[in-house]
């Protein structure tokens, strides 16, 4: 599946399922035309935040039309007092007063976040402007991870003409342990489905395919593989295995006789951030993979972090992601 046939099935898909999508940074004329966009597509729904009559002087003065999205000033807003009083009784506990509370919520990535926690909208896209530490501590401090997931993570889907891969993790965990990497394959691999459709067949790399090399460093990833087979035995999973083994047929046969993943997989669980990104970047500037991503997953809500570097389009896209991976 090419990127843009790939990309437009995404956009259809999210604009049936009508949800509210955050975009915060409205001090980024990216974002101001990325929600221009998202309306107009009718992907979303889109509410940015800032100070309205700023908000609709940068838009104006940047040509952009903001018919149908809706601003929010956080300042101003009746939520800043409860929203300051949920996050003060979340932290207090870490010696957090009520006024740095009250501080920390005029900031409009944590609002974002507050906003997700409280129902008000399915999706938040920002990190155009703020570093992805703020964004992953807004999300993890206000929203919180998943249910039975012990870590945040990303995949980065990288797209063929043929086939669309899911690589993870390749932007977040350094140096995941094996109960980690069992929750990024889970998470991945559930991803994967609702983006593309597939049915995920996931790989847990190594150096070694099956015993064909022993290291503390494998034994880590065949752990991880039978963590996931446990906590989810309706997936296909197998590991460890070697790239090549992974996705070539005739070599999966040779090496890994039987398994049911080996030579087809399309989610490929890299053991630690080393091998990821190099892993994505190889398949990116060398193999010619459209790389769309990172996307940031293992939070109950989909709240996702962009490259400070991000185009408009990229925005645009990470936004449709977002919506349709919002339950």
């Amino acid at each position: 599946m090419a990127e843009f046939e790939l990309l437009d099935n995404i956009m259809a898909k999210a604009a049936k399922k009508k949800r509210t999508l955050l975009l915060p940074e409205s001090h980024d004329e990216r974002v101001l035309k990325a929600a221009k966009i998202l309306t107009e597509k009718e992907v979303a729904s889109v509410i940015t935040l800032g100070n309205e009559e700023k908000v609709r002087a940068d838009a104006a003065n940047w040509g952009v039309s903001l018919n149908g999205v809706r601003i929010i000033d956080p300042e101003k807003s009746d939520k800043l007092s409860d929203f300051s009083n949920i996050f003060y009784n979340l932290r207090k506990h870490k010696g957090m007063t009520i006024e740095e509370a009250r501080n920390t919520m005029k900031r409009d990535i944590f609002f974002a976040a507050m906003m997700m926690r409280e129902g008000m909208a399915a999706a938040s896209v920002s990190g155009s402007f703020a570093s992805t530490a703020d964004v992953m501590r807004a999300g993890i401090l206000c929203i919180g991870t998943k249910p039975g997931i012990s870590i945040v993570s990303s995949f980065f889907m990288m797209v063929y003409p043929e086939i669309t891969y899911s690589f993870a993790d390749c932007a977040v965990v350094p140096d995941p342990d094996a109960t980690q990497l069992a929750d990024i394959a889970i998470s991945t691999a559930d991803n994967h489905k609702i983006l593309t459709g597939e049915e995920p067949y996931i790989a847990m790399l190594s150096f070694s395919t099956k015993g064909s090399a022993e290291h503390k460093l494998i034994e880590k990833v065949i752990q991880a593989t039978n963590i996931v087979r446990e906590k989810r035995p309706d997936l296909n999973v197998d590991g460890e295995l070697q790239f090549d083994a992974a996705i070539v047929d005739g070599i999966g046969k040779k090496k890994a006789p039987g398994s049911t993943v080996a030579g087809r997989a399309n989610v490929l669980v890299f053991p630690d951030l080393n091998a990821g990104n190099i892993g994505y970047k190889i398949a990116q500037r060398l193999g010619k993979a459209e790389a769309v991503g990172p996307v940031i997953q293992g939070l109950k809500l989909p709240f996702f972090d962009l490259s400070r570097g991000c185009s408009v389009d990229d925005i645009v896209n990470t936004g449709a992601i977002a919506c349709l991976m919002a339950e």
